[in-house]
């Protein structure tokens, strides 16, 4: 069975956010199991990743988009190091930029990137057994494999909807259908969403079965999914949750090449005080203290906006007895506010970017990581964290539900139930007794390690759905 999974991120050529580490991920394990034959199809971006590595071009042609002759290349990159195929799709001026996100153009940007996929898999009558859509970026592929005659050749082939975050739906104007391949016009109504195009409406819609990367965040797409619950609900028949997994490869502190020190259960407790005392130094923390860690992108989604307040009425209400580290970055105003927090309290470390080998050290230096989230469909730090022997504090929502409970249930994580300050400081004032509480700490750090978050499990439901 021919996989090909389609994305606008993996790891490690480019990453926004956690869509890149399952991407980047899941194939490599679905190859493992025998008779699965799993690939990558991405755009190109101008990332180191790209020019540090070696690429063929496989195909070189051209689509029209209106009136714009386009040309589209797809490079396959030689070596497989990742575990899998993967190709590069390139269109001069449209994809070849140095993000994935944040241009104005974004919608022509996604269209062409669907457009040059299709048009080169039939081309080179490549047809696979599966077309895994990641994402609204990917979501009107399986609309156009069924309804576009450019694609008849491709018609049939069965289409899976991954839906990794419900908040960003690709909405556009019906003005862009003229960039869109031909397609009959009575067919409208499998794109239309509200009066304009929606491509996780249409990915919904037309794919044979869509998947949420948890089965909480599937329930709560039932009642909250920014006008889209009717659908899911009438299509319900053929949406599944499935919890994302972590690759154990990349994140094992025993091997991590980013760690200052490297630790198994057998030392952990003692080798993760190592780590912590080497950031602490680096930051200028006290490592006698418990440190609160938050890593991600400064997102409402998040709770980020929260981050401020809880910074500094956890330092003031505990009279400095705990460190808090943030890496991240996104919200202009909410950086500025932390930097002011940064200059104020010696409590406080800020380091603000995207920054992969410091997020690996802080998750193995941790004592407990902060996720005061509004939405998460799955979440992967909490599971990075655990395999560090981190304790998540974490809102009881979408996949942290899943994946985090709390020590009073028997559990080995701290849960809270509203995304407000007030909420996050009571848990953080729990973490603070349960840390002068060497015994309990030992025995939480060690019981975060035995969880088993890897792709295996998921990886082989993903292929029993495939073959449904």
């Amino acid at each position: 069975m021919t996989i090909y999974h389609l994305s606008t991120e993996c790891y490690p050529v480019a990453k926004v956010g956690g869509l890149a580490d399952v991407v980047g991920a899941l194939p490599k394990y679905q190859n493992k199991i025998e008779g699965i034959y799993a690939k990558v199809v991405m755009p190109w971006y101008n990332k180191p990743f790209v020019h540090e590595h070696d690429f063929d071009v496989v195909f070189d042609g051209f689509i029209h988009q209106g009136q714009n002759m386009l040309q589209v290349q797809v490079l396959k990159e030689k070596s497989k190091e990742l575990g899998f195929e993967l190709f590069l799709v390139r269109i001069p001026g449209l994809l070849d930029r140095d993000n994935p996100y944040g241009y104005q153009d974004e919608s022509y940007q996604f269209l062409g990137f669907q457009h040059g996929i299709l048009h080169w898999l039939s081309a080179m009558q490549i047809r696979p057994d599966v077309l895994h859509c990641h994402d609204y970026h990917t979501g009107l592929v399986p609309f156009m494999v069924e309804n576009c005659a450019e694609f008849s050749f491709l018609k049939g082939v069965k289409t899976i909807g991954t839906i990794h975050n419900g908040e960003y739906q690709g909405m556009m104007s019906w003005e862009m259908v003229r960039y869109m391949p031909d397609f009959d016009g009575y067919k409208w109504g499998l794109l239309d969403w509200s009066g304009l195009i929606n491509p996780l409406a249409s990915m919904i819609k037309c794919c044979h079965a869509f998947t949420a990367v948890s089965g909480g965040y599937l329930d709560e797409l039932f009642t909250s999914f920014h006008g889209l619950e009717n659908l899911v609900r009438q299509e319900f028949s053929k949406s599944f949750g499935i919890i994302n997994g972590i690759d154990t490869e990349v994140w094992n502190p025993e091997t991590d090449p980013m760690l200052d020190f490297n630790f198994n259960k057998k030392n952990a407790v003692k080798t993760k005080k190592k780590n912590k005392e080497s950031l602490c130094k680096e930051y200028n923390l006290n490592p006698d203290l418990p440190l609160f860690a938050f890593i991600g992108r400064f997102a409402t989604e998040k709770g980020a906006d929260l981050l401020p307040d809880v910074v500094w009425r956890s330092i003031t209400e505990s009279s400095g007895s705990l460190n808090i580290i943030i890496l991240g970055s996104g919200n202009p105003q909410l950086e500025n506010r932390l930097r002011e927090l940064d200059n104020v309290y010696i409590n406080f470390a800020l380091d603000l970017g995207y920054k992969e080998h410091l997020s690996h050290k802080i998750y193995a230096s941790a004592d407990f990581l902060l996720m005061p989230s509004r939405v998460e469909p799955c979440g992967l730090n909490q599971m990075y964290a655990m395999r560090y022997g981190t304790i998540p504090v974490v809102r009881y929502i979408g996949g942290l539900r899943d994946t985090v409970q709390d020590i009073s249930t028997g559990g080995a994580g701290l849960n809270f139930t509203n995304a407000g300050t007030d909420d996050v400081i009571h848990s953080m004032e729990r973490a603070t007794a349960i840390y002068g509480n060497k015994t309990l700490m030992k025995n939480l750090v060690l019981a975060n390690m035995n969880f088993d978050f890897a792709w295996e499990k998921s990886a082989q439901i993903y292929i029993d759905l495939y073959k449904n």
